[in-house]
């Protein structure tokens, strides 16, 4: 009865919210940059490139849900439903899934976690371990700014409750304007998070641009400079007197051993940790043995991908700073029926068997485009 009867995969694309990712005067001319992330100039092609959302149905009748990353490989996807297809999901090591591709493990994870809950009448967060908190903070979001538009969107995010808001950024935004018509316009409310994905390259380079920023608005910076430049790391966390944090995105083929040379050399402050549950939840682990604090990570999500966050979040003990789960203030719909509940900033972990969401099947039928996969039994 709990053997995987038919899987279904569909893609869908759904768009950004008008204005929620740069302001239009701010272009993107880094090719290599947009290559790698799929961001474009203006970054909306970030948020419309396709996702697939699989359904995996038992034998029993019960439907698992699941989300990949964007972009993901409809050959590796078709591959690895065919994988399951027949496999009993009670007998199947969930830490260790037969995938190799991280752009898709997840969705499968997802889906199979979401089938255990239901049959076990648990929420994801008890499968993981046990939940420590039942919501978890969040940060705003956004892409490159104005510093006039840096700040009105900061605004709104304090509006709505969020302590933290993250900006992405490159080597040619000016990051010490942003801070100053942030603070004329919010104040004390809120605290900001600089994100240039590595693009201020160097030292030099992030001490030059920080210079005069307004540190006592700053949470920190994450990933300033290039991951190799560990040493580079320590001088900066040393030197600008506020916290430095590293992102380790498994999707994106880092590999989970990377976090280890940080450990050893304390090279940040902290970490932003996304890719598959129980490898989050042994990174959150060692960064919490470390005495570190984390967070869950994102790219720009839908509901059920964000749901599964939030249950990760919650399993992981550490996971005190705000986390990436701001879908409902860039995407135009989540594909859930009823979406991510927010009170003061903080998403309310869902208390339902599985991932306790359910699928909105019209909405689907609104953002698919003509690529559906199907594997029976």
């Amino acid at each position: 009865m709990t053997t995987i009867q038919s899987i279904r995969a569909t893609e869908v694309i759904v768009p950004s919210r008008p204005g929620s990712l740069n302001s239009e005067q701010v272009l993107d001319k880094d090719t290599e940059f947009a290559k790698k992330f799929m961001t474009g100039e203006s970054w909306t092609s970030f948020a419309d490139q396709p996702k697939w959302i699989i359904e995996i149905k038992l034998k029993n009748g019960l439907t698992g849900i699941g989300e990949t990353y964007r972009s993901a490989s409809a050959d590796l996807l078709y591959d690895a439903m065919k994988t399951f297809t027949g496999r009993d999901i009670l007998k199947l090591n969930w830490r260790r899934l037969p995938i190799s591709d991280q752009r898709i493990y997840e969705a499968f994870e997802s889906a199979i976690l979401d089938l255990v809950g239901k049959i076990l009448n648990v929420p994801v967060y008890q499968l993981l371990g046990g939940g420590y908190r039942d919501r978890i903070d969040c940060m705003g979001w956004t892409g490159r700014r104005t510093p006039e538009d840096a700040a009105q969107k900061a605004f709104e995010a304090m509006q709505k409750g969020h302590k933290v808001f993250k900006f992405k950024c490159s080597d040619e935004d000016p990051v010490r304007l942003w801070t100053d018509e942030i603070r004329k316009k919010c104040g004390e409310g809120i605290k900001i998070l600089l994100d240039p994905n590595q693009r201020w390259n160097d030292v030099k380079t992030t001490m030059n641009l920080m210079e005069g920023v307004d540190k006592g608005i700053m949470l920190g910076l994450e990933d300033p400079i290039l991951h190799a430049d560990i040493e580079g790391f320590k001088y900066l966390k040393k030197e600008l007197g506020m916290p430095l944090y590293r992102h380790i995105s498994l999707p994106y083929t880092q590999d989970i051993r990377e976090m280890i040379a940080f450990v050893r050399a304390d090279a940040a402050d902290g970490y932003n940790f996304n890719g598959s549950a129980y490898n989050c939840l042994l990174l959150a682990e060692i960064a919490h043995l470390e005495g570190k604090s984390c967070w869950r990570g994102s790219e720009v999500d839908l509901g059920i991908s964000e749901t599964m966050g939030l249950h990760i979040a919650a399993a992981s003990i550490n996971c005190t700073i705000p986390s990436d789960i701001f879908g409902e203030l860039v995407r135009t719909d989540d594909l859930i029926v009823e979406g991510i509940k927010f009170e003061h900033g903080a998403a309310l972990v869902p208390q339902g068997h599985g991932l306790g969401i359910t699928l909105d099947e019209a909405a689907i039928e609104i953002h698919k485009t003509n690529q559906i996969l199907e594997t029976q039994l």
